[in-house]
């Protein structure tokens, strides 16, 4: 990759990950208020009041859903970079 296109494909990537990482949120939070038991808000660890495992399958769910949608947006990038440079990013 030439320092040009590093220094273009730079604040695209960080870019692309803030959205992605507000998109992931609003996903879990649609998800979880549709399965969570009795409540929309994701446990808090902390909170001895609730089960381990509605805080272990939250998190679970968590990350999850993080992780397709980081995928999903590093690979949109990807592809897009490459459309309009004509090289792949590395």
């Amino acid at each position: 990759m030439t320092s040009t296109s590093k220094a273009f494909y730079k604040p695209l990537s960080l870019a692309t990950s803030i959205v992605g990482g507000l998109v992931a949120g609003q996903i879990f939070n649609q998800i979880y208020k549709r399965v969570g038991e009795n409540d929309s808000e994701m446990p808090d660890p902390k909170d001895l009041s609730r089960t381990n495992r509605e805080v272990l399958i939250a998190a679970a769910l968590h990350g999850v859903v993080y992780g397709l949608v980081k995928a999903g947006v590093d690979r949109a990038g990807a592809k897009g970079f490459r459309a309009l440079a004509k090289e792949d990013p590395k």
